[in-house]
């Protein structure tokens, strides 16, 4: 990877990693269904007068922007406004590669390797460990709703497997025209009309800021630019630079929302972490040890 990419690469993890600070921060505002929906109105408008409608049917656009979108970000903002630090759910919303790789078994028909198997056992080792010590700032149903959030985001991935290469901008884009009206009517119903008045009405310039953060920063440009880098290199040369995402989320938290970890989910973080690390690279390490195995053996 050139410097030059190598520095966008590592632009949309900062951006990404900060964006669980930023959505913390909005959430004491606006709330969390409401939240939603601004942010991907933002996201649609003025964005989807200039880039083109990607090539797949509608029913399939319609399945990435309920579970993507709207599912995964009405669970995270649910369980963010519910106690879910913003360090931990950087961490634990990873857990959509493993809910990635059941889905992709039950509805794709892929097989499992040995390293993904032992990944997905380390990591659910590494979140159990966390959902053990909720005294620390965080609450079940934070966790749960995280988790349930991570399954969404897994469910759309099988979306964009199953549509096959499409521009992945305009898929977000053209995507965020499906959450907003689910989004208003479930804030309508669970939020109420006063909430809605009362957040509107005391609009301010940090929340303009938290939306355009969300809306291009953490969609529009770090889609964009990670749609560029998967246009140039092989998918297991960029996809590990998501493990660093969770790392960012954690660090930001820690320095900018005074956020912590207790010793339990500290060595939870850690196992999750191991395995996700396992799941993306335990098959090229697998592989290299049988050859410097070999190697020594001859």
């Amino acid at each position: 990877m050139s410097p030059k990419d190598l520095l966008l690469a590592l632009v949309v993890i900062l951006v990404w990693g900060m964006n669980f600070v930023v959505i913390k921060v909005g959430l004491d505002d606006i709330p969390p269904m409401l939240l939603g929906a601004l942010r991907f109105i933002l996201a649609a408008f003025p964005a989807v007068l200039f880039i083109k409608r990607p090539q797949m049917p509608l029913r399939w656009l319609l399945a990435y922007g309920a579970t993507i979108s709207l599912g995964q970000f009405a669970f995270l903002f649910s369980a963010m406004k519910m106690g879910m630090p913003a360090g931990l759910a950087s961490l634990v919303l990873q857990s959509q590669a493993f809910f990635t790789l059941f889905f992709a078994v039950l509805f794709l028909g892929e097989r499992l390797r040995a390293a993904n198997l032992v990944g997905l056992l380390v990591a659910a080792g590494g979140l159990t460990l966390i959902g053990l010590q909720g005294e620390r700032g965080m609450t079940l149903a934070g966790f749960l709703l995280t988790i349930c959030a991570a399954s969404m985001w897994a469910l759309g991935n099988i979306v964009t497997r199953r549509v096959g290469k499409v521009n992945l901008v305009g898929l977000v884009v053209w995507g965020s025209l499906i959450p907003p009206l689910p989004f208003f009517a479930l804030s309508w119903m669970l939020e109420g009309p006063e909430a809605i008045a009362a957040a509107l009405h005391g609009f301010s310039l940090d929340s303009m800021l938290v939306l355009v953060y969300l809306a291009f920063g953490a969609t529009i440009l770090g889609y964009g630019l990670w749609s560029r880098l998967l246009s140039r290199y092989p998918a297991n040369t960029v996809a590990p630079f998501s493990l660093l995402v969770p790392v960012v989320g954690l660090t930001s938290a820690a320095l900018l929302l005074d956020e912590h970890l207790g010793l339990l989910q500290g060595v939870g973080a850690l196992l999750v972490m191991l395995g996700l690390v396992i799941n993306v690279g335990g098959g090229w390490m697998a592989g290299r040890l049988r050859l410097a195995f070999g190697q020594s053996t001859t």
